[in-house]
């Protein structure tokens, strides 16, 4: 893995790109911004059979692979930290807002997990990555949007390292918030948070409905279903882009109050439902990071130039830019890129996902003088390699069920052994320097 340095008067260096990583980063930009999810479902209709196919034939090589209860387990690689986590759900509402995306809706609602290091796990139990109802619509929105096997995988049986509902350790800890990316659920960024959590950080993973993919409520709502679909059909227009990020900032303005209100002792969740003892104890909220992939990226970044709450920032790989205009005409910059920010922001991206949109709004970034900005970046690897299809797509391919070129455009061809470390590394180290937990 490359570290490219600038922001300190180092340019960066050129990198040199197979045309599979350049279609790979011309397919991801279309999803970058909230999923081309409409796109998505037609290329994966086009070529949905010859995968189908090719993955029955694998599967009928290989049944041991397949297990009773339904296919593939995919499995999360295990956290490295020594405090074991627990996990518990926030719904919360902010009464102040209107829902941007569904207006019968007269609130704004947000879902959230908190990883925290536990005080002990016995006698709890381990937590799956998907809600049931977000796995009744996985295959349907996320399969085809991602590329991946339309059968023959279990979404069910994957299980975190998290233990719901365990007391979490009575220590002050700094949080760590997370954004996903446009079209991703929460649930995707689970092996970072999980080792970030077990490193000693307490960290709250954000969804944003009606953009993110699947979101599933305690509860049913007039307006919606208990599990919310995105809106998004198609990429979305500029206007579109605007909500998508303007949202995303309130909403992490909004999660800190109320992560506040738990840390003096209240309970913020919206249904009333209990929550880990100790929990508010363990929130240190004078030390405030936040990170995000591609939309969520751009969210956070930008969000901590608005809000001087936040310490420090990790934009995995997330366009500081507007889109471009109906004439092909750059998009405006971002206030933080035009402006610069006087805390520490790092830049993480890879050598498949580059383009000339992406080199102009980050190096606008590492412009500025005095600024604490600096850029790094993955070989051999692509957008999705910060999420948790890092692990997955190659467990996907070795039981046949995805293809080598699948694979490699959607995270790139680095064997996860080097992959997930590397972008556990950078993240865990960022933040081990800035908003230190121990």
């Amino acid at each position: 893995m490359r570290r490219d340095r600038a922001g300190d008067g180092e340019g960066v260096a050129e990198v040199s790109r197979r045309t599979v990583a350049r279609s790979a980063a011309a397919a991801a930009a279309g999803l970058l911004l909230a999923g081309g999810i409409g796109a998505a479902r037609s290329q994966a209709a086009d070529g949905g059979r010859a995968r189908a196919a090719d993955g029955a034939r694998a599967r009928a090589a290989d049944g041991g692979r397949a297990r009773a209860g339904g296919g593939v387990t995919v499995r999360l690689q295990a956290p490295t930290g020594r405090h074991r986590v627990g996990a518990t759900t926030l719904y919360l509402v902010d009464k102040g807002r209107r829902d941007p995306w569904q207006p019968a809706i007269p609130v704004r609602e947000v879902m959230a997990t908190v990883f925290y290091p536990a005080r002990t796990v016995r006698g709890y139990p381990v937590a799956p990555q998907l809600s049931a109802g977000a796995v009744r619509l996985f295959p349907q929105i996320d399969v085809p949007m991602r590329h991946l096997p339309t059968a023959g995988v279990n979404w069910a049986a994957t299980m975190t390292h998290a233990h719901t509902g365990a007391p979490a350790q009575p220590v002050r800890r700094p949080v760590l918030l997370y954004s996903p990316g446009g079209g991703d659920p929460r649930t995707m960024g689970t092996s970072l948070a999980e080792e970030l959590a077990s490193h000693g950080w307490v960290v709250v993973a954000v969804d944003h409905p009606g953009d993110a993919s699947e979101v599933e409520f305690p509860n049913e709502r007039a307006g919606r279903e208990q599990v919310r679909e995105t809106v998004f059909l198609g990429p979305p227009t500029p206007e579109q882009f605007r909500t998508m990020i303007d949202t995303r900032i309130a909403d992490l303005a909004f999660v800190q109050d109320q992560l506040a209100a738990l840390a003096a002792g209240r309970n913020p969740d919206a249904a009333g439902r209990p929550l880990p003892e100790g929990l508010g104890c363990a929130l240190d909220l004078r030390r405030v990071g936040v990170y995000g992939h591609s939309a969520g990226g751009t969210a956070v970044a930008e969000a901590m130039y608005e809000d001087r709450r936040i310490g420090a920032a990790v934009n995995l790989e997330g366009y500081l830019d507007y889109p471009p205009d109906a004439n092909g005409r750059p998009g405006e910059l971002f206030p933080i890129a035009r402006y610069g920010v006087d805390r520490p922001l790092l830049l993480l991206g890879t050598d498949g996902f580059r383009d000339e949109r992406f080199d102009r709004s980050w190096s606008a970034m590492l412009a500025h003088p005095q600024g604490r900005t600096r850029r790094r970046q993955l070989d051999r690897a692509t957008h999705w390699v910060f999420t948790d299809y890092a692990a997955i797509a190659p467990q996907l391919q070795a039981a046949g069920l995805m293809t080598a070129a699948a694979r490699t455009a959607l995270v790139g061809a680095a064997d996860p052994a080097e992959s997930v470390p590397a972008v556990r590394g950078h993240v865990r180290s960022f933040f081990s320097r800035h908003l230190p937990a121990h």
